[in-house]
């Protein structure tokens, strides 16, 4: 049997956990810069505020509506989705951590279980362990359990946030009930060449013959299907290394000057020469984005990238960083007001085990400088060492007008008790 368990409106309900006065209240959270409303809880949904509403145009809405609006707080988000994935391995070792909010579980060796009470054990351990609400459902295949889920989640009170699809009956009657665009793995373009072929339900699909499915689409609808008719076909996912790492950013503001564009580049390309230590790789090449702000149309456009190969691979914080900063550079266009910008490392090697250069090396004392500035930035769990052409004050220069503190990874923001 597989689980899925979803935290229902986590972005919301961490920030709920630390601040009561929000239960029952309508709240939104913005992405990046306080931009756009990326989640929202069920009381602002009952209010129509839309996914995706720009904040800026739909202020005065959430104001006369009593909708409270922060902006996204993620190194708290990261930290609760930390403890509720650790609480989740209690109960199997079997754990795919699916998005920062979702995660599968399988149950290999727990035939004689009763799911229903084991599904309800983990959402109470959860909620009074952490505060967070979460949904499970339990069904015999991953994409079953992604219905059972679903089920769970628009029938709170009959299921009581647990639903398990043990029975045949209760397959058809979830695949009968759940439309075609809901099914987990359809996307957009699926749905209307399926729609096209009259399926409206989950069931439709499933009615269709796998000789069919196989020839007009590929393995993976059919393995889909196939799951959902409840043969397991579509297994845990290992964790595994990236095989390109890319950190891209909005401004909080547009530049048109250099020195701020090579300090953010600086710190993107600094920050992903981290996680290819953090990985164990090394990259072969560096790609530099930069753009102008495509919103803005009375200004001028631009937009370009350079790919920068090298002839060693590296993780060096201070070659992926100096070359970034000379891309960027070169492609830089004075006057033209600049929004976004991003750097991507790619054809990434094992750090332990790659070809050499016969000619070309890195200099030998990088590594265990990189080494030595890792480990004080993990102990003091911030960015305290850098390079000296980044902001020493802050790792991404973001607008954050409405931020919550960050209750349980910095210690100036953990709560005090009168």
């Amino acid at each position: 049997m597989f689980a899925l368990v979803d935290c229902n409106n986590f972005y919301a309900s961490c920030e709920r956990v630390f601040n009561p006065n929000l239960q029952g209240q309508p709240v939104a959270i913005l992405s990046n810069n306080d931009g756009c409303v990326i989640s929202r809880s069920d009381e602002a949904k009952a209010l129509n505020l839309p996914m995706g509403a720009p904040i800026f145009k739909w202020e005065g809405f959430c104001k006369a509506n009593g909708i409270f609006v922060l902006s996204s707080n993620y190194p708290l988000y990261g930290d609760m989705s930390s403890r509720v994935m650790t609480i989740l391995r209690q109960f199997t070792p079997d754990v795919e951590v699916y998005s920062i909010d979702e995660a599968f579980l399988e149950f290999k060796g727990f035939d004689r279980y009763n799911f229903d009470a084991y599904g309800n054990e983990m959402r109470l351990r959860i909620l009074k362990w952490t505060g967070i609400p979460t949904c499970v459902g339990i069904a015999p295949t991953k994409a079953l359990s992604k219905v059972a889920n679903k089920v769970a989640r628009k029938f709170p009170k009959e299921t009581n946030g647990v639903y398990v699809i043990n029975s045949e009956e209760k397959r058809i009657k979830a695949l009968k009930w759940i439309k075609i665009e809901d099914v987990w793995g359809i996307g957009r373009g699926l749905q209307k060449r399926l729609k096209a072929k009259g399926c409206k339900t989950a069931y439709d699909f499933v009615q269709l013959s796998d000789d069919w499915v196989r020839k007009t689409f590929s393995i993976t609808e059919w393995k889909l299907k196939k799951d959902l008719e409840g043969q397991s076909k579509i297994l845990l996912d290992e964790p595994k290394n990236k095989k390109a790492i890319a950190t891209t950013r909005s401004f909080e503001y547009t530049y048109s000057d250099i020195d701020n564009i090579k300090e953010r580049i600086s710190t993107f390309a600094t920050t992903c020469a981290e996680k290819l230590r953090k990985q164990g790789s090394s990259c072969h090449m560096i790609i530099v984005m930069l753009s102008s702000d495509r919103h803005k149309k009375e200004l001028e456009q631009h937009r370009a990238s350079k790919s920068v190969s090298l002839s060693y691979p590296t993780n060096s914080s201070l070659i992926i960083s100096h070359c970034a900063v000379d891309a960027v550079m070169a492609i830089f266009k004075s006057g033209i007001k600049y929004k976004r910008a991003g750097v991507i490392v790619t054809g990434l090697v094992s750090t332990d085990n790659h070809q050499l250069h016969l000619f070309d090396a890195e200099n030998p004392k990088h590594q265990p400088l990189m080494q030595s500035i890792d480990t004080l930035n993990r102990k003091y769990k911030s960015h305290k060492i850098k390079l000296a052409n980044q902001d020493l004050k802050r790792t991404w220069k973001m607008r954050q007008e409405r931020l919550s503190p960050r209750y349980t990874t910095n210690i100036n923001d953990i709560i005090v008790v009168k």
